[in-house]
């Protein structure tokens, strides 16, 4: 409880502010506080938080009647303490290239756009969740592009050495770490029929770590950015932008590579 409430105070009225999320929820792999404190609604939050006109956090999250959301009004929804129940992943909401009609998606739909009509239309509320997908689904596009020139890298016998003395993975194998969108098995990527290796962040050749870079930062800069209406963050700061230019620097080290082993040859 002290996490959000804070130990020496825990006063309601400080969990209700979004700089308290701010302690965990930021950074980059999980850009929250980010991409909320540049959106609209952060803006607008913070040049009027001071007003309690505008911000009256004394009142509970079910009477409050805030000019913009907080983090705390959209996901701990009335004072709903659960708060996964509103928050999203891409597969939880059938955002990655998945069929995004599907029944198992709609309730998490559904429930979005109920929050989002608190202020605003409903059709407002699934035109951007409609933004949303389609901002995704170019992502998915772009990690899985990214992450194929590195496999026929691999494939094709060229990729960095893995030697035994790198760190291994969570499984005590020393395999190539590759995992992200399919189980890489057999002898071509490093391990044996049946065994797939650990997507490695760490300790691993540059063209792995570019990989996860991208679909680590720059993908997750993308759909942070527009879950929580951070257009730029989505865009020209890093996402989209930096999924473009990581796609070029794999294929720049995957011809280097080529090359070079062209020229031993």
């Amino acid at each position: 409880c002290s996490t959000c409430h804070q130990r020496h105070q825990f006063n309601p009225v400080v969990a209700r502010k979004s700089e308290q999320c701010k302690a965990c929820h930021w950074g980059k792999d999980h850009r929250d506080w980010e991409a909320y404190d540049i959106s609209i609604h952060g803006v607008v939050y913070q040049t009027n938080k001071w007003d309690p006109t505008q911000f009256d956090m004394t009142k509970k999250l079910s009477d409050a009647d805030y000019v913009g959301p907080t983090c705390q009004y959209c996901h701990l929804r009335g004072g709903h303490h659960n708060v996964q129940r509103l928050s999203t992943v891409y597969t939880s909401m059938g955002m990655s290239n998945a069929d995004r009609g599907a029944p198992l998606w709609k309730e998490k739909r559904d429930t979005w756009v109920l929050v989002c009509d608190d202020c605003h239309s409903p059709r407002f509320a699934r035109e951007n969740l409609q933004a949303m997908d389609e901002a995704c689904k170019d992502a998915g596009l772009k990690y899985t592009e990214t992450f194929k020139v590195a496999e026929n890298l691999q494939l094709d016998g060229m990729g960095e050495p893995m030697p035994k003395d790198l760190h291994p993975d969570w499984a005590g194998e020393h395999v190539w770490g590759l995992k992200i969108g399919a189980y890489h098995d057999g002898p071509g990527y490093g391990g044996a029929q049946g065994q797939s290796g650990e997507f490695r962040m760490s300790n691993c050749s540059d063209i792995e770590r570019i990989c996860f870079e991208s679909v680590g930062y720059w993908m997750t800069y993308i759909f942070k950015g527009m879950a929580h209406g951070s257009w730029n963050d989505a865009t020209y700061c890093d996402g989209s932008f930096g999924m473009d230019r990581w796609l070029v620097k794999a294929k720049v080290a995957s011809e280097q590579a080529r090359r070079f082993t062209a020229l031993e040859k």
